[in-house]
């Protein structure tokens, strides 16, 4: 059985996914692939992994680093697990372009490259959106692209982590800075 709960961030609302013991999904409302890991039937209810989330949340929300260790268990390909594991290793506060991660993946497979599309996808189908830092991500030459919660809420999630966000490009879509 699956388990969802709600938080009220300053995003607006996330939802939580567990397996029981296990933290499987949390997405921004709205973002795309929201709750794409739940496809299977599941109840509302505060669990433990879920109080320990909104701790995690409630730390990373005033500004902090959290220092809570969470049990995650994200549900995708082996491709995609890999490439959540180097977004997780992103530190707080720091970014990593795509095509980075693509060349971590290249050597990781024994593979001369790797295409920054295939791992802009494991990127946006990350199903646990902040907690695995996929807002850390971004286009060559400091382009903020590629949110699935919006570019709108990476740029809010870069300055709660205090990112000098000087060296960034935005599209032309109206966003400042």
């Amino acid at each position: 059985m699956l388990y969802t709960a709600t938080y009220q961030s300053p995003l607006g609302i996330l939802t939580m996914a567990s397996d029981g013991e296990n933290l499987i999904g949390l997405w921004i409302k709205g973002q795309k692939h929201f709750a794409s890991t739940l496809k299977d039937e599941y109840a509302i209810k505060m669990l433990p992994v879920f109080a320990k989330t909104v701790a995690w949340l409630d730390c990373y929300f005033s500004g902090n680093k959290p220092t809570i260790v969470l049990p995650l268990a994200p549900k995708g390909t082996e491709f995609r697990q890999q490439v959540w594991r180097i977004l997780s290793a992103i530190p707080y506060g720091q970014t990593i372009t795509y095509g980075e991660i693509a060349r971590r993946m290249a050597k990781a497979l024994g593979k001369e490259k790797m295409s920054a599309q295939a791992v802009g996808g494991a990127v946006g189908h990350n199903p646990i959106s902040i907690i695995i830092p996929c807002h850390r991500v971004v286009g060559t030459g400091g382009n903020l692209t590629g949110y699935a919660g919006g570019i709108d809420k990476k740029i809010k999630l870069l300055k709660i982590e205090h990112v000098n966000m000087d060296a960034f490009c935005l599209p032309k879509s109206g966003i400042t800075l």
